[in-house]
């Protein structure tokens, strides 16, 4: 069984290193607002995959996931969201250009990062179908499966904190460079248009 987990935990590492949405919403806020807001996004999103474990075990998730409406009410709620911090970061660019190129950049309050996150997460659907879809395949025999399967929900959510975490600490060390306003203004465009094209792409996709 050890081995199995390790095999599901190695899959489970893949997944969580592939660039999506979570990266784009954690490079946002950590760039903007310093390392511990984006540890604060980090931890909303972690919080938001275990908040999916828990409908997947108590089976709504599957519901969502076999539901062409529900999925659909879901799926465009979080491309919206995802477009709205687009064009959010796409705004704060024009306006620190148009600002003090020395001033720092302003700040959203601290206590909606972990929202942030939380928010950006809970309207991924994707999960759902990941969760109802993959996890079971992955669960360890020997375990009954709501026991494996909340296993393998820890496991996923303590290496996405880990590498967003961790990714959020590598840009603090390059905290110089993202200060500079040039850098802010690329980084802004940039983490807009990458969150609204995952906005469109959430939207497009199908259950």
């Amino acid at each position: 069984m050890f081995t199995h987990v390790l095999t599901a935990a190695g899959v489970l590492a893949v997944v969580t290193v592939v660039p999506g949405p979570d990266m784009a919403v954690v490079t946002k806020r950590a760039v903007s607002a310093g390392w511990r807001d984006g540890l604060r996004t980090a931890g909303g999103i972690t919080a938001g995959l275990l908040v999916w474990g828990v409908l997947t075990i108590g089976g709504l998730a599957a519901v969502l996931a076999a539901s062409a409406a529900a999925y659909t009410v879901v799926k465009l709620a979080g491309a919206a969201y995802l477009i709205f911090l687009g064009i959010q970061a796409l705004l704060h660019s024009r306006r620190g250009r148009a600002s003090n190129a020395d001033s720092p950049p302003a700040a959203a309050p601290s206590d909606s990062a972990w929202r942030t996150g939380l928010v950006s997460n809970i309207f991924n659907p994707k999960i759902a179908v990941f969760y109802t879809g993959l996890l079971p395949t992955l669960a360890p025999p020997g375990l009954s499966p709501h026991i494996g399967m909340a296993l393998l929900v820890l496991i996923h959510a303590a290496l996405t904190a880990a590498w967003l975490g961790g990714y959020v600490m590598l840009l603090a060390k390059a905290r110089a460079f993202f200060q500079k306003p040039s850098v802010r203004c690329a980084m802004d465009r940039i983490t807009g248009a990458v969150l609204i094209g995952f906005g469109l792409k959430v939207a497009a996709t199908q259950p």
